[in-house]
């Protein structure tokens, strides 16, 4: 029996892109050859000799730009699109997420569009009225659940949609980005939902911008750059490299910062730049869970500043305010500043579990109410994982455990 839930062998898929569509029979005949043929732009080919396989019990998620063909693959194996050359083999039920109310029906019920998507995935009519209390009570539509679903937000379809997804249990679920469009607490209830599929051991294909989630929902990871598979593997290690081409992209070098957020303040003091260096004071574009890590922060003063405060602070992508010490309330004085110099901000054992962070780096006067500079999460920290094991949470915190067994 095979242990293969999808396989892709050789896949390609071309889109034939045309200029100056012709709108009318009238148009098509008068027009010549030349310029019938001029009406082509371009071959776009979203995939090209694609293949890999996914195993029973996986979830993989799909990484990449725009553009680099994630969507296409998710509508290449739930046979909404066929490929142009290779072979593409599903076994199982596949259960859809892919587009913002697609399958629905805009002049039916929500209750209607209940019965009707549960009808086209192949379930008997008495089984989708005994979860129609489930999908309901899931999505929070009870009010809106015999109003057409053309008066629904995007929220509201995004919710019904997920809910009647994920309500019979599918051999293979495919989602494709809508989760974004839900509110937070929503969102987490998705992620809790689908854990549970997870356990119960559907195959499921993630696609997603959110390499928080990602990482969260999936031990594999396929990046997709322009129709090609650029990595397969271990998803954090996937993400680190599909980062680290971004940047590069943007004119990066391995260890530069990529500057986002806000800045504020009064000038007398301006922070250059900050660098991250490891224990033996190597500049590195990333850390793993236990290394020791150094943010050095470069800076100019236009005239004396006495007892100056350095602080910096650190947030998870997702915007989760990780921590945000500073010198003043660390006892450590800075007598004054002149000219040139830098601060280093020193972890011997950096506790952070693996994510991309934003780091803030600042100088403020000493009672840290005067800002100097503030540069508000304009510097990307990444850190991978490492020995200590813990995946979960914010931090690693040291730890032992100890167990005395009953008579």
């Amino acid at each position: 029996m095979t242990t293969v839930a999808i396989e892709f062998r050789q896949v390609s898929k071309r889109f034939r892109l045309f200029r100056n569509r012709p709108h009318s029979l009238q148009e098509v005949l008068l027009s010549s050859p030349r310029a019938r043929d001029a009406r082509l732009e371009q071959d776009l080919w979203a995939l090209r000799d694609v293949s890999f396989r996914i195993g029973f019990g996986e979830t993989v998620g799909f990484i990449g730009a725009n553009g680099a063909g994630k969507s296409s693959t998710l509508k290449l194996i739930a046979r909404i699109l066929e490929p142009t050359s290779g072979e593409i083999e599903v076994t199982g039920r596949v259960s859809a997420l892919l587009e913002l109310g697609a399958g629905f029906h805009p002049d039916l019920t929500g209750r209607e569009n209940v019965f009707l998507s549960g009808a086209i995935m192949g379930f008997p009519r008495p089984l989708i009225r005994q979860r129609l209390d489930d999908i309901v009570a899931f999505s929070e539509l009870e009010r809106f659940i015999d109003v057409p679903v053309r008066n629904y937000s995007s929220g509201m379809l995004v919710r019904l949609g997920f809910a009647v997804a994920t309500a019979f249990q599918p051999e293979i679920l495919l989602i494709d980005e809508v989760l974004a469009v839900g509110d937070q607490s929503f969102q987490a209830r998705c992620v809790q939902r689908i854990a549970q599929i997870q356990r119960a051991g559907t195959t499921i294909v993630f696609v997603s911008h959110d390499l928080e989630t990602t990482r969260k929902l999936c031990d594999r990871a396929l990046w997709l750059n322009n129709g090609e598979i650029r990595a397969d593997g271990e998803t954090e290690s996937v993400i680190a490299g599909y980062l680290e081409y971004v940047w590069r992209a943007n004119g990066g070098a391995p260890n530069d910062v990529v500057e986002l957020g806000k800045r504020w303040g009064s000038g007398e003091v301006r922070i250059q730049r900050v660098e991250f260096l490891n224990g033996d004071g190597a500049p590195t574009a990333a850390f793993h869970t236990g290394d020791t890590l150094i943010a050095r922060i470069w800076y100019s003063a236009e005239r004396e500043i006495l007892h100056p405060s350095f602080g910096v602070a650190i947030y998870r992508d997702d915007g989760t305010h990780v921590t945000g010490p500073n010198t003043a309330a660390a006892g450590y004085d800075i007598e004054r500043i002149a000219g040139g110099g830098y601060v280093d901000y020193r972890v011997d054992s950096l506790p952070l579990t693996p994510a991309t962070y934003e780091f803030s780096a600042a100088v403020y006067d000493h009672n840290s109410i005067h800002p100097y500079d503030h540069r508000h999460r304009q510097f990307i920290l990444r850190v991978l994982p490492g020995g200590a094991g813990n995946r979960e949470g914010l931090v690693v915190i040291p730890c032992r455990w100890f167990h005395q067994g009953g008579d």
